[in-house]
């Protein structure tokens, strides 16, 4: 059984949905998504995989970016918030969404 296999698969195809209702809550840092996704460990990633996904997202224009200044003295951040395009993207993902969990639940009978 390739369990692990499967599930690499799943967090591949769901972590740019994960990030955009992330981002839909409020503006996060590249490392603070890291943190947040590690809070769940199914779909928790690495920076190789994080980085280059939100800079993909930026260059549709579903989000945008802004340094700003630490209060505590570090290096500047790169906030990330969703772009009105990339709120109708999200929109749309969360119909297809809701799509595949009927189509699921009624597979397995529910």
């Amino acid at each position: 059984m390739n369990l692990d296999k499967w599930k690499s698969q799943i967090v591949r195809g769901t972590l740019e949905y994960c990030i955009l209702l992330m981002l839909n809550k409020k503006v996060y840092y590249g490392y603070e998504i890291l943190q947040e996704l590690s809070k769940y460990p199914i779909i928790s990633s690495t920076e190789s995989t994080v980085y280059p996904l939100l800079r993909r997202l930026q260059k549709e224009n579903y989000l945008q970016s802004i340094w700003q200044e630490s209060a505590e003295g570090l290096p500047p951040r790169k906030y990330y918030s969703l772009t009105a395009e990339g709120q109708e993207y999200l929109e749309a993902m969360n119909k297809e969404w809701q799509n595949l969990l009927n189509v699921m639940s009624d597979l397995k009978g529910e």
